[in-house]
């Protein structure tokens, strides 16, 4: 313990536990960023006990991290666990729950796709059946398209420039965090991990596009990114997404912006608004876009509706997706103009070039 405590410093994961996080959701005390960084230092570096880290997860997961906290854990794997592929071009990053949907389609690769062949290139990343839930992720969907997926971080990066889109496999680029698979699926639920894996930006854009479930959680998302040290993004996009993913959910639904100057933005310069997807083409429900297999009937959907072969929902979600990824790069002034990009490209057979072209690769 001597040892462990001269690498890493003066708090140990018990300690934090016994006299910071630990005392429950009401009186638990928010770690110093050191704290923060030293506790997922040591995390990384397999110090904990098992049993100390469960409870230190629990722990954290009960008393609900700070921005400041998030920021300190995205900047300590950014340095000790993510190996960045930056390609030539500046795509979005797209970082959707790992843990995957159960539901509902994936429509994330037919609009990155979609998306890259209008102009505007796309980064997705994902892991293998993530815990907790262990489902069908963006890596499913492209295997089951012949799409190859288990690649180093280089290679991902030659996709994103010669295709316009690109995969980054968490494996390959953020070992750290793939080495805690086992501890995190014996926890049985989700813990501060799911949430800055998302962030990981293997590709180091300068453009993020996320999901949220509530508007308060997507303006922490901001703060983190705000409170890093490390990232690159200097923009981001986040909406209401289907089973927490980042395929925007059908209805109502409300979009964060950051940063907006102006009246419209608040005092962070975070900017929410409200879309209805149907003024958007989008005129469906929830139910609509639930599938079976999820991996399978996800694949067989988005390669029919970049060959110009569905015109019902599913189309109109997939050009809608793809539309906000244009506007999240500013590719496009509106919408509604990043809508007439997505529709173009996949009328004028380029969005079919575009996956052909990543099957090639």
């Amino acid at each position: 313990m001597a040892q462990a405590t001269r690498e890493y410093g003066e708090w140990p994961l018990k300690r934090l536990m016994t006299e910071v996080v630990g005392s429950g959701h009401k009186s638990a005390d928010d770690m110093s960023r050191t704290q923060a960084r030293e506790a997922f230092q040591r995390i990384l570096g397999g110090e904990p006990d098992h049993t100390t880290l469960g409870a230190f997860w629990l722990a954290n997961r009960w008393k609900r991290n700070t921005p400041e906290e998030l920021g300190a854990y995205v900047d300590v794997m950014s340095e000790e666990s993510v190996e960045t592929a930056t390609p030539d071009a500046d795509p979005v990053d797209c970082g959707a729950n790992y843990d995957g949907k159960g539901r509902s389609a994936i429509l994330g690769v037919g609009a990155g796709v979609v998306a890259a062949a209008a102009g505007t290139p796309v980064v997705v990343h994902s892991g293998d059946r993530v815990p907790t839930q262990k489902q069908d992720a963006y890596k499913h969907v492209l295997d089951e398209l012949g799409v190859r997926t288990e690649i180093e971080p280089s290679e991902s990066a030659d996709m994103v420039d010669e295709v316009g889109f690109g995969f980054y496999y968490q494996p390959a680029f953020n070992p750290g965090i793939d080495a805690l698979f086992d501890r995190r699926d014996q926890m049985g639920v989700r813990t501060f991990v799911n949430t800055v894996e998302t962030l990981a930006n293997p590709a180091d854009a300068s453009v993020h596009l996320g999901s949220f479930y509530h508007l308060a959680f997507a303006k922490k998302m901001v703060r983190t990114l705000k409170e890093s040290e490390t990232t690159s993004v200097e923009r981001a996009l986040f909406f209401q997404g289907m089973e927490g993913y980042d395929d925007v959910r059908p209805g109502e639904t409300i979009v964060a912006e950051w940063p907006v100057t102006g009246d419209e933005s608040d005092d962070e310069d975070i900017a929410d608004f409200e879309i209805r997807t149907g003024e958007y083409g989008m005129d469906i429900e929830s139910e609509d876009l639930q599938v079976e297999d999820v991996a399978g009937e996800s694949a067989a959907i988005t390669e029919a509706v970049l060959a110009g072969e569905r015109e019902d929902g599913f189309a109109d979600a997939v050009a809608l997706n793809a539309a906000l990824r244009i506007y999240a790069r500013e590719d496009a002034d509106s919408i509604q103009d990043g809508l007439e990009q997505a529709r173009g490209a996949i009328a004028d057979g380029s969005a079919a070039d575009t996956l052909d072209d990543l099957r090639a690769f």
